[in-house]
């Protein structure tokens, strides 16, 4: 069976950082692409990072120059690494895994609530 679990959100002032962290637990799978979304209140959900099993990254503009995604492929994990928060930047934050076992399909973390106030 395959999970992921997020870790790493909370409430932090505008200008702040935060780090969020993905694991994928299980066995008998491939990880291929893995990735970051959010979903504000009221708004659809957003692609926020992407990253490739070749390392390759895709960043929304609108966290260009703010935040990292990074991978760990020896412990299934990825990362992302966000500053400069803005009030704009809250939403609950979704880790992706697109896995292969029989057959290929993403895989959903439970989400984590990223709330950027003063």
């Amino acid at each position: 069976q395959v999970q992921l679990v997020e870790s790493g959100g909370g409430l932090v002032q505008p200008g702040g950082s935060l780090r969020l962290s993905c694991a994928v637990s299980g066995s008998g799978f491939t990880i291929y692409n893995m990735g970051w979304y959010r979903q504000a209140p009221g708004k659809q959900r957003e692609l926020v990072a992407d990253i490739t099993g070749s390392d390759s990254t895709t960043y929304a503009d609108f966290v260009k120059g703010r935040f990292t995604i990074s991978r760990d492929k020896r412990k299934n994990t990825i990362d992302l690494q966000m500053n400069s928060l803005k009030p704009e930047d809250t939403a609950v934050y979704y880790c992706y895994a697109d896995i292969k076992r029989t057959m290929r399909a993403d895989y959903w973390g439970q989400g984590t609530q990223v709330t950027v106030s003063s």
